[in-house]
């Protein structure tokens, strides 16, 4: 039977498929022991996905195949890395802040950051999404959540929640969701302040910010006031997308946002016979992947259970999870937390990765 150190050894030459670098190195992999014919190891992943757990998976199996080992058991451990905050940061238990934006309204950014929450939560991440549209707020409809949230102590609110995910926005508030919200910009950013502040969001992984359409106040108030992780961008294929949404890249390279990626939304439309429609045409997120210079992280089909479920409250994430279309968020979902974690890797410099919470074991939802 090999050794505890011929393991060892053998496992040094594993590398993590995000950082590309040994992970017994970083301190990924450890907690090795062998009994018998059967190891046992603790694995951190810093994005979770099958796709990454399948491949690690294969690296330390064909890392152990000169030993007689016929039984590998990994516990695996999720550990986000965090972005950069000062003392004055109104949300300090939040890891990562993501901007879903758009310069144009009407190419599904709400339905894109919801899906995308949704996603991410599925995967084992905690998450919440702000509703950041006052003059709009989509939702409590696409989520299908009522009532008004409430204090414990008088001074912190408690964030409404529906699929294990945290929620807050200006719907929740109002009387009458079909009223008008006729504020100036100084009060609007004011409610946006007081919901990063005042409401209880606890320990996230990450907080999804829907934006308004356009390149007002809401985006300029939130790079003054926080430091964010960084924003998606979504458009359709159209060319008149296109030119708004150019300008909303623009925007947030002027405020040193970094961009992690593009989605194409309403991409195509696939018929019963399987030929795919380019109804709204082709090639829209490749050109504003290109000019934000960040990856296109994917393309959402046309679909109209997306619409179905969206106003029914249960987004097709939830109600669908193995469609297309979910199965394509949730590809997105993991580009987009693996580019994270291997921006913060690189901008750290490190050569060890964070001290993992001892209670954080990932917890995947099929």
């Amino acid at each position: 039977m090999p050794t505890i150190e011929e393991v060892s050894a053998s496992l040094a030459a594993v590398i993590d498929p995000t950082f590309d670098k040994p992970m017994m190195e970083l301190g990924l992999l450890r907690d090795v022991v062998v009994e018998g014919d059967k190891l046992t190891c603790t694995v951190t992943l810093s994005s979770s996905s099958d796709a990454l757990k399948q491949q690690i998976q294969q690296n330390i199996a064909k890392a152990l195949g000169t030993f007689d080992i016929k039984n590998v058991a990994i516990d695996w451990e999720l550990k986000v890395p965090t972005r950069q905050s000062g003392a004055d940061d109104p949300i300090p238990g939040v890891r990562n802040v993501i901007l879903v934006m758009s310069g144009k309204g009407g190419v599904g950014k709400s339905t894109c950051a919801v899906n995308l929450a949704l996603a991410l939560s599925r995967s084992g991440a905690r998450v919440g999404i702000l509703d950041a549209d006052i003059y709009g707020p989509s939702l409590p409809t696409m989520l299908g959540v009522s009532g008004h949230p409430r204090s414990v102590d008088g001074v912190k609110i408690q964030p409404m929640e529906r699929f294990g995910v945290k929620l807050m926005s200006i719907g929740f508030l109002s009387e009458d969701p079909k009223a008008a919200i006729i504020w100036r910009g100084p009060m609007l950013q004011g409610a946006l302040i007081q919901f990063l502040k005042d409401v209880e969001w606890g320990e996230l992984d990450y907080l999804v910010l829907d934006l308004p359409p356009g390149t007002g106040d809401v985006t300029l108030t939130l790079a003054q006031k926080i430091r964010t992780t960084g924003a998606v961008i979504v458009t359709t294929p159209q060319e008149v997308a296109l030119q708004d949404v150019y300008k909303s890249v623009s925007m947030a390279q002027k405020l040193n946002i970094p961009i992690l990626g593009v989605v194409e939304n309403m991409s195509y439309f696939l018929d019963p016979a399987g030929i795919k429609h380019e109804i709204f045409g082709s090639g829209g997120g490749e050109k504003v992947a290109e000019f934000a210079k960040a990856p296109l992280l994917g393309k959402i089909p046309l679909e109209s259970a997306v619409r179905q479920w969206g106003d029914d409250g249960t987004p097709i994430v939830q109600a669908q999870p193995r469609s297309v279309v979910s199965e394509e968020f949730v590809k997105i979902a993991e580009a987009l937390s693996a580019g994270i974690a291997l921006r913060h890797f690189q901008a750290a410099g490190s050569s060890k990765a964070p001290a993992v919470e001892p209670h954080r074991r990932l917890k995947i939802i099929r």
